[in-house]
C-alpha cells in the first residue's frame, strides 16, 4: 500500500490509497481466499445446526449491506475528487450521467445475490466440497472467458485458457465425486435400515435414530457414549435431523442443478461489474448524446 500526497501551494491533499506491487496484490488475494474460504463452511454449519438457509442468508445480506455502506463513505471518499477518480457523492450527484453503469452494478449485484443463495442450498444437497469446487470452476470458466473478450483480449490467450481448462476438468470431477457420494450414502442408509427392526426404508431408520439419539443427548455424559462417527450411516442420519433441509429421499439431480445453477449466476458478477467500471460498450457516449 502507498500513500501519495498532492502538495500545492494552499493545501495539502490525500489521495486514496492504491495497490500498486505485486507483493501488495498477491497478500490482498491471499486474504481474500482465507474469507472466501472460511464464510461457506460457517453457513454450512449453520444450516447443519438447524437454522433455515433464508434466515441466515438475511443476516449475511444486511452484514453485506452495512459493511459496503461503511466503505462506501470512508474508502469512497478519501481525498480529493477528481475526473479520473471521483468520489462516492460526487458520482453519487451524477447519477443522470452514467446510469448505464449504475444499471449494470445493480445487474451484477443481483446475480451474484441469486448465487449466493442458490449455493447455501447447494451446499444442504451436494456438501460443501462438491459444490465449492463446481460453483468457483464454473464461474472462472465462463466470468473469465467473458472478461478475457470484453477486455478486447489483453491478457495472453496460451496462458489463460489452460488453467481454465483445469477449472473445467474441475467441474467434470466434482459432478463425479458427487454422483459417487450420494450412490455411497445411499448404500449406507439401505444397508442400515435393512438391519434394523422397524422394516425396510430411509423414514423408518430416521424415526429409530430419532429416539436412540434422543436417548443419547440427555445421558451421554453418565453413559460415556460417543457421538456416531463421521461419515456412518448413524451421522448421517442425526445431522438429517437436526439440519433444516431434509435431503433424504431427494434426486441427485436437484442438487448438481442448483450448484450449475448457482455457478452461472456467480460467473456473471464479474463481467457486470467489469462493463461498469471499464464502459467496454460505451454505453456512457450513448447516455451523453440524450
Amino acid at each position: 500500500m502507498s500513500k501519495f500526497i498532492e502538495v500545492s501551494a494552499e493545501r495539502v491533499f490525500l489521495k486514496m490509497y492504491l495497490v500498486e506491487s505485486k507483493a501488495g496484490a498477491i497478500t490482498c488475494m491471499l486474504f481474500s481466499l482465507l474469507f472466501l474460504g472460511t464464510w461457506p463452511a460457517l453457513l454450512t454449519l449453520l444450516e447443519r445446526r438447524g437454522r433455515l438457509p433464508q434466515h441466515t442468508y438475511l443476516d449475511y445480506t444486511i452484514t453485506n449491506l452495512f459493511a459496503a455502506t461503511l466503505i462506501a463513505f470512508t474508502v469512497g471518499e478519501i481525498g480529493r475528487s477528481s475526473m479520473e477518480q471521483s468520489n462516492f457523492f460526487t458520482q453519487l450527484s451524477q447519477v443522470q450521467d452514467n446510469w448505464p453503469s449504475v444499471l449494470f452494478a445493480i445487474a451484477g449485484g443481483v446475480v451474484l445475490s441469486l448465487g449466493n443463495l442458490s449455493t447455501q442450498y447447494a451446499w444442504a444437497f451436494v456438501g460443501l466440497s462438491v459444490t465449492e469446487v463446481i460453483t468457483a470452476s464454473i464461474t472462472v470458466v465462463i466470468g473469465t472467458t467473458l472478461n478475457y473478450y470484453l477486455d478486447d483480449k489483453i491478457n495472453k490467450a496460451e496462458i489463460l485458457f489452460p488453467g481454465v481448462g483445469c477449472f473445467l476438468i474441475a467441474v467434470c470431477l466434482g459432478s463425479a465425486v458427487h454422483a459417487s457420494n450420494a450412490a455411497d450414502n445411499k448404500e449406507k442408509l439401505d444397508y442400515f435400515s435393512n438391519d434394523s427392526n422397524n422394516g425396510v426404508g430411509t423414514k423408518d431408520a430416521t424415526d429409530s435414530k430419532r429416539t436412540n439419539t434422543d436417548t443419547v443427548d440427555m445421558n451421554d455424559l453418565e453413559n460415556g457414549e460417543e457421538k456416531a462417527k463421521a461419515g456412518t450411516a448413524l451421522f448421517l442420519i442425526e445431522v438429517e435431523n437436526k439440519r433444516a433441509m431434509k435431503i433424504f429421499g431427494k434426486s441427485t439431480y436437484i442438487g448438481l442443478a442448483i450448484t450449475f445453477f448457482a455457478g452461472a449466476c456467480l460467473s456473471l458478477f464479474s463481467p457486470a461489474f467489469n462493463l461498469a467500471t471499464n464502459d467496454q460498450w460505451h454505453t456512457l457516449k450513448f447516455c451523453l448524446l440524450f
